[in-house]
């Protein structure tokens, strides 16, 4: 089973020497932006797909920040009492929520006793609409980035629908992303205190690396500020955070998961399996996240 479609831009690390510093000790106005109106209505609606004794599963949608309309499956599981620990597990670049590998992250978190809720990162699956190139150095750019952050703010709403939902305990909420949804959602869970134990997969920090000689500008570093991960995973701390990372990962380089690493603040810990992007073993790594909420969130 592959893990993760592979990106369409990829990561591109000049061979020079790096000399980076993340200036994650203080706190970034960039993380401002994703502020928005928590009392927006969320107009949400929710249709039972299926009711077994091993799970309930309900195709759901709700309003997010500038007007956009959300696609997402919630899985409840057959055992335990409510209401439930919830994870959010999120997709990769090019995928969707019903993808087979988060299709095996749900049967293994409802397993263990969690609720899941499967977005659609922006533009992905249901809310597919138009075929540009994901790419952040040329072509759309800026829609490319819009869509990172679009999905930043989608997150933050769907914290808001588990609070209206008397199944789910707003008290006890994890994030398990994968790829692109790792990069968003170290984001994410920067900047939304509610997610209690994020669980970051296949991610990196450090974008302005596939720029290549415009890398250290300050256009770039100022059209990244918004969405590279290195600008806020500090800010995570003092939630527990695991990473989990491919040795040979040819899509995001292991230099920019080191980074993004060293850039966070205890408590974390990091995995290395020795694989690439695409097969790194669902049947280790999702067990390793549950092991992290076991300890963290139960």
């Amino acid at each position: 089973m592959r893990f993760f479609k592979i990106s369409r831009t990829g990561l591109f690390i000049s061979s020079f020497s790096l000399f980076l510093s993340c200036g994650g000790d203080k706190e970034l106005p960039v993380a401002l932006y994703y502020e928005y109106d928590q009392n927006l209505p969320l107009l949400d609606s929710v249709h039972q797909l299926a009711d077994s004794t091993a799970f309930k599963l309900f195709y759901l949608t709700y309003q997010s920040v500038h007007d956009k309309k959300v696609t997402a499956l919630l899985s409840l599981p057959g055992q335990g009492e409510q209401p439930y620990p919830t994870i959010i597990l999120m997709h990769g670049l090019g995928d969707r929520k019903t993808v087979d590998y988060i299709e095996a992250g749900e049967h293994y978190l409802l397993n263990a006793g969690y609720a899941v809720l499967r977005l659609d990162i922006s533009n992905h699956g249901d809310r597919f609409k138009y075929a540009y190139d994901f790419d952040l150095t040329e072509g759309y750019r800026y829609w490319t980035r819009d869509l990172i952050t679009q999905t930043v703010f989608d997150l933050r709403r769907a914290v808001d629908f588990i609070q209206t939902r008397e199944e789910l305990d707003p008290g006890r909420i994890g994030y398990f992303g994968i790829s692109l949804g790792g990069i968003i959602g170290t984001i994410f869970c920067s900047v939304e205190k509610r997610v209690g134990v994020p669980v970051i997969v296949l991610a990196g920090g450090q974008l302005n690396l596939m720029f290549g000689k415009d890398a250290f500008s300050g256009d770039t570093k100022d059209f990244l500020s918004i969405i590279d991960p290195i600008n806020y995973v500090a800010k995570i701390s003092p939630r527990p955070l695991l990473m989990i990372n491919a040795e040979k990962d040819d899509v995001v380089p292991p230099l920019t998961s080191k980074l993004l690493y060293k850039a966070a603040k205890k408590p974390k810990e990091i995995i290395w399996h020795p694989s690439g992007h695409h097969n790194l073993p669902v049947e280790k790594a999702y067990p390793e996240g549950i092991q992290w909420f076991d300890q963290h969130l139960k």
